[in-house]
């Protein structure tokens, strides 16, 4: 704890200097990481592939890719999101300027998942050092190769009065919650989330919140089912399911369910065993992260199938390389454990619905999801299913794209999240928005309202009532 106090204590003064730090200052910060990633992405994959088996493609495009894109984008557009912000002048107002400028909120704390060890610390990293903030990462201890590699490389990039990463079981954060830090901004599931926020009240700690929660996949009997089926499986088993906008579940009109398990079987043998050699023998799937998440998944499955559900695919597993097929599940019921805990695997389960009414009651009966994928034809199905349900991110016959889209906010509402990232958004999410009004010396348009009061005074009050 004493060497956690030093550092956070060191980071006041940081913060103090880089309150006034010009974008130049700020974006050659950034490009060191930019930098360090480009010479070092061989000890990036081997470390994700310590942590996941994953695949090195897969390491490149979910891990390199979004931090490299976050970085360039970054670069090209800080200076226009620094610049103060000029505002119209109400008539009540005249005489006045008023504008917006973004002032650095000061010493932030990340902490960061297992999930995209990588990627999910340096993204917010990025936006923290945008906005001119120091920060301290608390990298997840599920993923000790590349909390590892995180440490090695901040501490080789900044002095520990800049950034440093603090690694640690969840007494370290724990430790590092109990600090009144200006921002924090955590990534993990709901339950985790309510505890971070409960620690953050102590000291009116602002707050990022990305979490998790159900995201559907909703299947029109309008949809294109093979492309449908190619998608979900796609953005279902990256990372071997473990990832906050995976498709958690599928919802698909009773009309043409069963040509959607037949394409989503197609799908997985396409894409993960196209030699028929066996899904344990694929390069392109990753491995589940530990063996509490290896049995808490297998748990899932063997409660789904005492329940009554349908095993329509996959359902082998290895506990010597924590390795679970693909698995699609069908004849779901709420008793079931795959019915209502955030899955977070390889388990696909399916349910169908028979009216667009229907499948909008079933979404909305649970927690507001992270994602909601629509898939359908009709357009008028896809903007009642956008409208009616709400969620923090939405995509019309994709899945999981948006992550990588610079210009939309990230994150979700409620039960998935508080706050946005990515792109200007997550330079905002550590900037404190502050509101100046510039007024002019001597006479001005309330020198009349101040007291004492009298009829004129009364008369001009009760036409700014009337009138604006």
């Amino acid at each position: 704890m004493v060497e956690i106090q030093e550092i956070f204590n060191r980071q006041k003064k940081t913060a103090e200097n880089w309150r006034s730090s010009r974008a130049e200052e700020r974006i050659e910060r950034i490009k060191k990481i930019r930098t360090w990633i480009k010479s070092h992405q061989k000890e990036i994959r081997k470390s994700l592939w310590e942590d996941f088996k994953k695949p090195e493609i897969e390491t490149d495009l979910s891990e390199i890719f979004p931090v490299t894109s976050e970085i360039n984008h970054t670069i090209k557009n800080l200076k226009s999101w620094m610049k103060p912000r000029s505002l119209k002048t109400p008539m009540p107002m005249l005489g006045t300027k008023a504008q917006i400028t973004f002032e650095p909120k000061g010493r932030a704390l990340i902490i960061s998942p297992w999930n995209y060890p990588f990627n999910l610390a340096i993204g917010p990293l990025i936006s923290a050092l945008a906005a001119g903030c120091p920060a301290i990462i608390k990298p997840s201890e599920i993923s000790p190769f590349t909390s590892e590699l995180l440490e090695k490389m901040i501490s080789e990039l900044f002095d520990p009065n800049e950034v440093a990463v603090i690694r640690g079981e969840s007494s370290t954060a724990q430790e590092l919650l109990s600090l009144p830090f200006d921002h924090i901004f955590f990534t993990g599931s709901p339950h985790v989330g309510k505890i971070v926020m409960r620690h953050a009240a102590e000291h009116l700690s602002s707050v990022t919140l990305e979490l998790g929660g159900k995201s559907p996949a909703i299947i029109d009997k309008s949809a294109n089912i093979q492309d449908a089926a190619e998608k979900v499986i796609w953005g279902k088993m990256v990372n071997c399911g473990q990832t906050c906008i995976a498709p958690d579940y599928i919802l698909v009109h009773q009309e043409v369910k069963d040509i959607l398990l037949a394409e989503l079987k197609v799908a997985i043998q396409k894409m993960y065993d196209p030699i028929y050699k066996g899904l344990e023998y694929s390069q392109d799937l990753a491995r589940i992260v530990n063996e509490r998440h290896y049995h808490r998944l297998t748990k899932y499955l063997e409660d789904a199938l005492e329940k009554g559900a349908k095993l329509e695919f996959g359902g082998g597993s290895n506990p010597h390389h924590r390795f679970i097929e693909p698995t699609i599940l069908s004849e779901i019921n709420e008793s079931m454990l795959v019915a209502h805990e955030e899955i977070f695997g390889p388990i696909l389960p399916v349910i169908t619905f028979d009216s667009t009414e229907s499948a909008i009651s079933y979404i909305n009966a649970k927690p507001k999801p992270l994602a909601l994928y629509a898939f359908g034809g009709n357009k008028n199905f896809t903007d009642q299913v956008l409208q009616r349900c709400s969620s923090g991110n939405a995509l019309t016959n994709d899945c999981v794209l948006h992550f990588l889209h610079n210009e939309l906010p990230f994150g979700g509402v409620n039960n998935s999240g508080i706050g946005k990232a990515h792109g200007q958004y997550g330079f905002l999410a550590f900037s404190n928005e502050k509101g100046v009004l510039h007024q002019r010396t001597g006479y001005n348009n309330t020198t009349l309202l101040r007291p004492p009061y009298g009829a004129k005074a009364k008369q001009i009050v009760a036409s700014l009532i009337k009138w604006f």
